[in-house]
């Protein structure tokens, strides 16, 4: 290749090594997502980073619900180990063949209707976080979804659940509509954790901003639950 004649020389190094490695790839999920409306990327990494800032430091974490995994490895970055589980077979094998060689976590296929995760080989899981999951449990078994991944955690374990707000589905997609089974507003979502944590602290969200604002107006609802009740 010719010399190149113009260009910024702190992003060679950048360029270099894409060009070795090759380009990072989005997965079936985040894929659809950049194509159909590109912002919403953003929205579920501001969601990922929340997340990644509430577990930093966790020892061995738990993502239930991972999708194609792209936004995984910003929790990666900032805890010791992640295990990720999804029921769908399309979205566990698009998380592996997107893997980043830099930021290595295990994904694997579960349905926590079925039971708690299978324990890791480091033990019980110091934290948990499930993203856009809850909405699409029937009522009738969010028992299950809750007393499965709570099984999984030691002692001390935490677990943050984020999902749309009940409020927001009035302007939610048809597509959207169509999985979204269990909505809930943000005290609901308290609730639902105050019956399994001694603490449950709640958050609302915006596109991809996150605040404690009147949480009748938040498209989007987060739940930090710590102190797991006997």
């Amino acid at each position: 290749m010719a010399e190149k004649e113009k260009g910024e020389i702190q992003y060679q190094e950048a360029i270099d090594l894409m060009r070795k490695l090759g380009l990072q790839k989005l997965g079936l999920t985040s894929s659809w997502g950049f194509y159909d409306d590109p912002k919403r990327l953003t929205f579920t990494l501001a969601r990922y980073k929340f997340v990644s800032k509430m577990l930093e430091g966790r020892r061995n974490v738990l993502e239930l619900g991972c999708g194609d995994a792209f936004a995984s490895r910003i929790v990666r970055q900032a805890v010791g180990k992640l295990t990720a589980f999804d029921f769908d077979q399309d979205f566990v094998e698009s998380a592996r063949e997107i893997m980043s060689d830099r930021w290595q976590f295990d994904v694997r296929m579960h349905d926590i209707l079925d039971g708690p995760v299978p324990v890791s080989e480091d033990g019980l899981y110091d934290a948990a976080y499930s993203m856009d999951v809850m909405e699409h449990i029937p009522a009738e078994q969010e028992h299950l979804y809750f007393e499965n991944i709570i099984a999984s955690l030691d002692e001390h374990g935490v677990l943050i659940v984020g999902a749309p707000s009940l409020e927001s589905q009035e302007y939610a997609s048809p597509h959207s509509k169509v999985g979204h089974v269990n909505c809930k507003n943000q005290r609901d979502l308290k609730a639902s954790l105050e019956k399994y944590f001694h603490n449950v602290f709640t958050f609302s969200m915006n596109d991809e901003v996150v605040h404690t604002g009147f949480h009748k107006m938040s498209h989007y609802n987060l739940a930090l639950g710590c102190g797991k009740k006997r």
